[in-house]
């Protein structure tokens, strides 16, 4: 089988799906790898290196789509300015993130088509599937990358300092949900210094927060807020009430908010409204990694920054891409692993009694057969 590797086209994405190593593993197993020329040049993955490793180079994204039956990517194939849609191989396969709740239009694209295509934000959070989660993967750097924002942009230093002109106080930082992203942006908010406390509606994170250091906000709960799944859901309006006095009543003290509080498929749930913005203090910043999703802060617009007075807030997107190398890196072995799960069998043959296939596949043989998505569209949701 023929796996294809385009370059990305988004703008902004610096991305590559696959790194020269993985195109090594993927050889070895007897597949042949194209890959578009300069695909991985925003990465600091060279041509020279995907030759080395085994691939062929070839000059086009057209050529890839022609020659492939397997087509790797970050992001979604594209309708502009290129169509990336109507180049895909009838009755090929497709593995990368989709989006499908922001855009649906691509799945007239793959049924039109034939496509076989696995979205990697819908691959199972389960322990078999770790290795393949590119959702943790991505995350990761982006609460690593949204402390990093948050410390150039405060007018503050995050560490205490003992100098000859008095002691300077370590920066307060709240982050708001402990999941991937949040707990990565504790760890790294600590590693530099700053005082950090966290919220999360769930009890179940309390130990893993101060593991790492941090301060656990604790509210009254009584409402469950996460899916069988593992996934965080929509809280009712009184829940979300209480959330938002839990997390104001903190606001006067701190310095840097980081939110990354996302429901999967689901607007995220707004945590700090245009009033409470008004309770931080002068100078004070707000990253909100779940912008693409509509943000936790009222105030946030996607991949712009708002003053609101003499707060900053930042409404961060796609932050995986400003780190291409390692985000690159990551999301490779994720995507290799999940590839190589996927056609374990001898004859490549799917096998949809897997929780994994079954659960990662969209499209097959032109239906939509995600039963997740089948019951969203069919309701009206997401």
């Amino acid at each position: 089988m023929k796996i294809g590797v385009p370059r990305e086209t988004k703008a902004g994405e610096t991305r590559v799906a696959l790194i020269p190593g993985h195109v090594k593993t993927l050889t070895a197993k007897g597949f042949d790898v194209s890959v578009q020329e300069g695909a991985g040049e925003s990465a600091s993955f060279a041509d020279e290196g995907y030759a080395n490793a085994g691939a062929t180079l070839v000059p086009s994204a057209a050529e890839v789509y022609r020659v492939s039956d397997i087509i790797l990517k970050v992001q979604p194939p594209a309708a502009a300015p290129e169509d990336e849609r109507t180049g895909l191989k009838r009755g090929s396969m497709y593995v990368g993130f989709l989006s499908l709740f922001q855009d649906r239009s691509i799945l007239d694209a793959f049924k039109a088509h034939s496509i076989t295509a696995f979205a990697m934000e819908f691959v199972p959070r389960i322990t078999r599937a770790q290795s393949m989660d590119a959702l943790s993967s991505m995350a990761t750097i982006a609460g690593y990358k949204a402390v990093l924002l948050a410390a150039d942009r405060l007018p503050k230093i995050f560490p205490l300092m003992m100098t000859a002109a008095g002691t300077i106080p370590p920066s307060t930082v709240l982050v708001l949900g402990a999941g991937v992203a949040g707990l990565q942006a504790i760890a790294t908010a600590k590693r530099l210094g700053a005082k950090v406390e966290a919220f999360d509606p769930r009890p179940a994170v309390k130990e893993q927060v101060m593991s790492l250091g941090a301060q656990f906000i604790e509210m009254e709960l009584d409402e469950n807020v996460e899916t069988a799944g593992g996934y965080a859901k929509m809280p009712s309006d009184e829940f979300l009430r209480k959330e938002q006095e839990a997390i104001g009543a903190r606001l006067g003290k701190t310095d840097v908010v980081i939110t990354t509080a996302q429901i999967f498929g689901k607007p995220s749930p707004v945590l700090i409204t245009e009033r409470m913005v008004s309770q931080l203090k002068p100078g004070s910043v707000i990253v909100d990694i779940a912008a693409e999703q509509g943000g936790n802060c009222e105030l946030t617009r996607p991949g712009e920054e708002v003053r609101h007075g003499d707060v900053t807030v930042i409404g961060a997107v796609n932050l995986p891409a400003t780190i291409p190398v390692h985000a690159s890196q990551m999301y490779s072995k994720n995507i290799t692993n999940l590839l190589l799960h996927l056609l374990a069998a001898r004859d490549h043959a799917l096998d949809f009694q897997d929780e994994i296939t079954r659960g990662a596949c969209i499209t097959h043989r032109g239906e939509l057969v995600n039963e997740y998505l089948r019951t969203s569209l069919s309701s009206g949701g997401a």
